[in-house]
Protein backbone atom coordinates (compact mmCIF):
# COMPACT_ATOMS: atom_id res chain seq x y z
CA UNK A 1 0.00 0.00 0.00
CA UNK A 2 1.32 3.44 -0.92
CA UNK A 3 2.65 5.54 1.95
CA UNK A 4 0.64 8.40 3.40
CA UNK A 5 2.10 11.89 3.64
CA UNK A 6 2.81 11.26 7.33
CA UNK A 7 4.59 7.97 6.61
CA UNK A 8 6.78 9.64 3.97
CA UNK A 9 7.75 12.27 6.54
CA UNK A 10 8.36 9.59 9.18
CA UNK A 11 10.72 7.74 6.85
CA UNK A 12 12.63 10.92 6.00
CA UNK A 13 13.03 11.67 9.72
CA UNK A 14 15.21 8.57 10.03
CA UNK A 15 17.81 10.42 7.96
CA UNK A 16 18.22 13.08 10.65
CA UNK A 17 21.37 13.05 12.76
CA UNK A 18 22.11 14.63 16.10
CA UNK A 19 23.26 18.23 15.74
CA UNK A 20 21.98 18.66 12.18
CA UNK A 21 20.84 22.07 10.92
CA UNK A 22 17.81 21.22 8.78
CA UNK A 23 15.67 23.20 6.36
CA UNK A 24 12.21 21.79 5.63
CA UNK A 25 10.42 22.86 2.46
CA UNK A 26 6.71 23.54 2.05
CA UNK A 27 4.19 20.67 2.14
CA UNK A 28 5.17 17.14 3.17
CA UNK A 29 8.66 18.25 4.33
CA UNK A 30 7.16 20.34 7.15
CA UNK A 31 5.70 17.14 8.63
CA UNK A 32 9.20 15.77 9.24
CA UNK A 33 9.39 17.96 12.34
CA UNK A 34 6.72 15.76 13.95
CA UNK A 35 8.89 12.63 13.71
CA UNK A 36 12.33 13.65 14.95
CA UNK A 37 13.70 10.45 16.57
CA UNK A 38 14.09 10.36 20.32
CA UNK A 39 17.57 11.02 21.64
CA UNK A 40 18.70 13.43 18.94
CA UNK A 41 18.44 17.19 18.63
CA UNK A 42 18.19 19.09 15.37
CA UNK A 43 17.84 22.81 14.68
CA UNK A 44 15.18 23.60 12.10
CA UNK A 45 16.02 26.57 9.91
CA UNK A 46 13.55 28.74 8.01
CA UNK A 47 14.75 30.92 5.16
CA UNK A 48 12.61 33.82 6.33
CA UNK A 49 14.86 34.24 9.37
CA UNK A 50 14.37 31.70 12.14
CA UNK A 51 16.85 29.12 13.38
CA UNK A 52 15.30 26.79 15.92
CA UNK A 53 11.67 26.29 14.92
CA UNK A 54 9.60 24.65 17.60
CA UNK A 55 6.35 22.68 17.27
CA UNK A 56 3.20 24.15 15.79
CA UNK A 57 1.51 26.45 18.32
CA UNK A 58 -1.64 25.81 20.32
CA UNK A 59 -4.41 28.40 19.97
CA UNK A 60 -3.06 30.23 23.01
CA UNK A 61 0.48 30.32 21.57
CA UNK A 62 -0.32 31.65 18.10
CA UNK A 63 1.77 34.67 17.12
CA UNK A 64 0.87 35.90 13.63
CA UNK A 65 4.38 37.34 13.20
CA UNK A 66 6.08 33.99 13.87
CA UNK A 67 5.78 32.02 10.62
CA UNK A 68 7.73 29.53 8.55
CA UNK A 69 8.46 29.70 4.82
CA UNK A 70 5.02 28.25 4.10
CA UNK A 71 3.29 31.10 5.99
CA UNK A 72 2.27 28.70 8.77
CA UNK A 73 2.48 29.94 12.35
CA UNK A 74 5.20 28.24 14.39
CA UNK A 75 6.88 28.51 17.76
CA UNK A 76 10.52 29.05 18.64
CA UNK A 77 12.48 26.31 20.39
CA UNK A 78 14.75 26.97 23.36
CA UNK A 79 17.91 28.61 22.05
CA UNK A 80 16.31 29.84 18.83
CA UNK A 81 17.60 32.89 16.98
CA UNK A 82 15.63 35.34 14.84
CA UNK A 83 17.36 37.37 12.15
CA UNK A 84 16.83 38.89 8.71
CA UNK A 85 16.15 36.77 5.64
CA UNK A 86 19.43 38.10 4.20
CA UNK A 87 21.36 36.47 7.04
CA UNK A 88 19.30 33.32 6.63
CA UNK A 89 20.22 33.04 2.97
CA UNK A 90 23.85 33.74 3.80
CA UNK A 91 23.69 30.71 6.09
CA UNK A 92 22.19 28.62 3.28
CA UNK A 93 24.54 29.85 0.55
CA UNK A 94 27.53 29.42 2.84
CA UNK A 95 26.90 25.68 3.15
CA UNK A 96 25.87 25.72 6.82
CA UNK A 97 22.66 23.70 6.33
CA UNK A 98 23.35 19.96 6.78
CA UNK A 99 20.12 18.68 5.27
CA UNK A 100 17.22 20.11 3.33
CA UNK A 101 14.01 18.29 2.47
CA UNK A 102 12.11 19.51 -0.58
CA UNK A 103 9.07 18.53 -2.59
CA UNK A 104 9.26 18.24 -6.38
CA UNK A 105 7.23 17.89 -9.56
CA UNK A 106 9.98 15.84 -11.24
CA UNK A 107 13.44 14.42 -10.51
CA UNK A 108 15.66 12.78 -13.10
CA UNK A 109 18.38 10.15 -12.99
CA UNK A 110 21.13 12.80 -12.98
CA UNK A 111 19.77 14.29 -9.75
CA UNK A 112 18.19 17.30 -11.45
CA UNK A 113 15.04 18.67 -9.80
CA UNK A 114 12.05 20.59 -11.18
CA UNK A 115 9.99 21.98 -8.33
CA UNK A 116 8.78 25.47 -9.06
CA UNK A 117 6.93 25.88 -12.35
CA UNK A 118 4.32 24.11 -14.44
CA UNK A 119 3.77 25.95 -17.75
CA UNK A 120 0.41 27.78 -18.09
CA UNK A 121 -0.20 27.63 -14.34
CA UNK A 122 0.16 30.41 -11.78
CA UNK A 123 3.80 30.83 -10.76
CA UNK A 124 4.57 32.58 -7.48
CA UNK A 125 8.31 32.31 -8.01
CA UNK A 126 11.10 29.89 -7.22
CA UNK A 127 11.47 31.08 -3.63
CA UNK A 128 14.43 29.83 -1.63
CA UNK A 129 14.61 26.45 -3.35
CA UNK A 130 17.29 27.51 -5.83
CA UNK A 131 19.55 28.58 -2.96
CA UNK A 132 18.83 25.45 -0.93
CA UNK A 133 19.65 23.04 -3.76
CA UNK A 134 22.92 24.91 -4.36
CA UNK A 135 23.99 25.39 -0.74
CA UNK A 136 22.77 22.46 1.37
CA UNK A 137 25.19 19.60 2.02
CA UNK A 138 22.56 16.91 1.55
CA UNK A 139 19.18 17.11 -0.20
CA UNK A 140 16.30 14.65 0.11
CA UNK A 141 13.33 14.98 -2.19
CA UNK A 142 9.84 13.84 -1.19
CA UNK A 143 7.13 13.25 -3.79
CA UNK A 144 4.58 10.84 -5.16
CA UNK A 145 6.18 8.31 -7.48
CA UNK A 146 3.68 9.05 -10.27
CA UNK A 147 1.27 11.87 -11.06
CA UNK A 148 -2.53 11.64 -10.91
CA UNK A 149 -2.53 10.16 -14.42
CA UNK A 150 -0.17 7.37 -13.37
CA UNK A 151 2.79 8.86 -15.25
CA UNK A 152 6.21 8.58 -13.65
CA UNK A 153 7.77 11.60 -11.96
CA UNK A 154 11.19 9.86 -11.80
CA UNK A 155 12.51 10.51 -15.27
CA UNK A 156 15.53 10.08 -17.51
CA UNK A 157 15.37 13.84 -18.13
CA UNK A 158 13.17 16.43 -16.44
CA UNK A 159 10.63 18.00 -18.80
CA UNK A 160 9.85 21.03 -16.62
CA UNK A 161 12.08 24.07 -15.90
CA UNK A 162 14.81 23.07 -13.47
CA UNK A 163 15.31 24.31 -9.93
CA UNK A 164 18.74 22.75 -9.56
CA UNK A 165 21.21 20.50 -11.39
CA UNK A 166 22.90 17.32 -10.12
CA UNK A 167 21.86 18.06 -6.56
CA UNK A 168 19.39 15.42 -5.32
CA UNK A 169 20.96 12.68 -3.21
CA UNK A 170 17.97 10.65 -2.11
CA UNK A 171 14.24 10.43 -2.87
CA UNK A 172 11.43 9.18 -0.66
CA UNK A 173 8.20 8.57 -2.57
CA UNK A 174 4.92 6.97 -1.61
CA UNK A 175 6.29 3.72 -3.05
CA UNK A 176 10.02 3.59 -2.34
CA UNK A 177 13.29 5.02 -1.09
CA UNK A 178 15.85 5.60 -3.82
CA UNK A 179 19.39 6.94 -3.99
CA UNK A 180 20.50 8.97 -7.00
CA UNK A 181 24.05 8.23 -8.14
CA UNK A 182 26.04 7.29 -11.23
CA UNK A 183 23.28 8.48 -13.55
CA UNK A 184 20.57 6.20 -12.17
CA UNK A 185 18.00 5.66 -9.45
CA UNK A 186 19.10 2.94 -7.04
CA UNK A 187 16.22 1.23 -5.25
CA UNK A 188 16.92 0.92 -1.49
CA UNK A 189 13.56 0.16 0.12
CA UNK A 190 9.95 -0.35 -0.86
CA UNK A 191 6.74 0.58 0.90
CA UNK A 192 4.95 -2.23 2.75
CA UNK A 193 2.98 -4.34 0.29
CA UNK A 194 4.41 -2.62 -2.78
CA UNK A 195 6.06 -4.95 -5.28
CA UNK A 196 9.33 -4.28 -7.04
CA UNK A 197 7.50 -4.74 -10.35
CA UNK A 198 5.15 -1.84 -9.54
CA UNK A 199 8.09 0.42 -8.74
CA UNK A 200 9.80 -0.59 -11.98
CA UNK A 201 6.63 0.11 -13.98
CA UNK A 202 6.29 3.59 -12.48
CA UNK A 203 9.94 4.63 -12.88
CA UNK A 204 10.63 6.04 -16.33
CA UNK A 205 14.32 6.75 -15.66
CA UNK A 206 17.10 4.19 -15.32
CA UNK A 207 16.48 2.09 -12.21
CA UNK A 208 19.04 -0.19 -10.57
CA UNK A 209 17.34 -2.95 -8.56
CA UNK A 210 19.31 -5.18 -6.15
CA UNK A 211 18.43 -8.83 -5.63
CA UNK A 212 16.75 -8.11 -2.30
CA UNK A 213 14.74 -4.94 -1.64
CA UNK A 214 13.57 -4.74 1.98
CA UNK A 215 10.23 -3.29 2.99
CA UNK A 216 10.13 -0.20 5.15
CA UNK A 217 9.09 -0.90 8.73
CA UNK A 218 6.83 1.45 10.67
CA UNK A 219 6.15 1.05 14.37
Amino acid sequence: MALTREQIAQRVARELEDGFYVNLGIGIPTLVANFVPEGIEVMLQSENGLLGMGPYPTKDQVDADMINAGKETVTAATGAAIFSSAESFAMIRGGHVDLTVLGAFEVDQQGNIASWMIPKKLVKGMGGAMDLVAGAKNIICVMTHANKHGESKLLSHCSLPLTGVNCINKIVTDLAVLEVKDGAFHLLERAPGISVDEIISKTQGKLVVPECVPEMVFS
